[in-house]
């Protein structure tokens, strides 16, 4: 049985509920923290509530925690991405360059020719200048 991502949400969000009145506390944030053998102050818990809290009422409901958890997905892409693309950016440019492109594939164990990196780079070159931003290598990954 596949359960979906909202139905985990759901759980996990109902697991920080103590109460369950469909709302996380800070206290509640804080017992669950430490439940997993984290650590964290009253202040900290307030702070993270205060920080998720959309609608004012000092608490953080669903929609609040389901924004939190799709963010910090995608941000933890942003920064594999950033990883990856550091190994393929290896002159310094702070861009991907055929030369680069091919150094980094033959490590892979593909042998390419500067050529057909440049073509593989024209693909996703935005701006026309012959090499890949890390936007332009995101845009290509995502």
């Amino acid at each position: 049985m596949v359960i979906d991502k909202v139905t985990q949400y759901v759980r996990v969000f109902n697991h920080f509920d103590g109460n369950g009145d469909g709302k996380i506390s800070s206290s509640e944030l804080r017992q669950c923290v430490e439940a997993i053998g984290g650590k964290m102050s009253n202040e900290e818990a307030e702070v993270a509530v205060e920080l998720l809290d959309s609608d004012g009422d000092g608490l953080v409901g669903l929609d609040d925690f389901v924004r939190f958890v799709e963010g910090g997905k995608e941000e933890e892409k942003v920064n594999d991405l950033r990883e990856a693309f550091k190994m393929y950016e290896m002159e310094g440019f702070g861009c991907i360059t055929p030369k680069s492109l091919k150094r980094m594939l033959g490590r892979l164990g593909e042998c390419r020719s500067v050529d057909e990196c440049q073509a593989m780079i024209a693909k996703f070159d935005i701006d026309g200048d012959g090499m890949l931003s890390f936007d332009e290598f995101r845009a290509m990954m995502l």
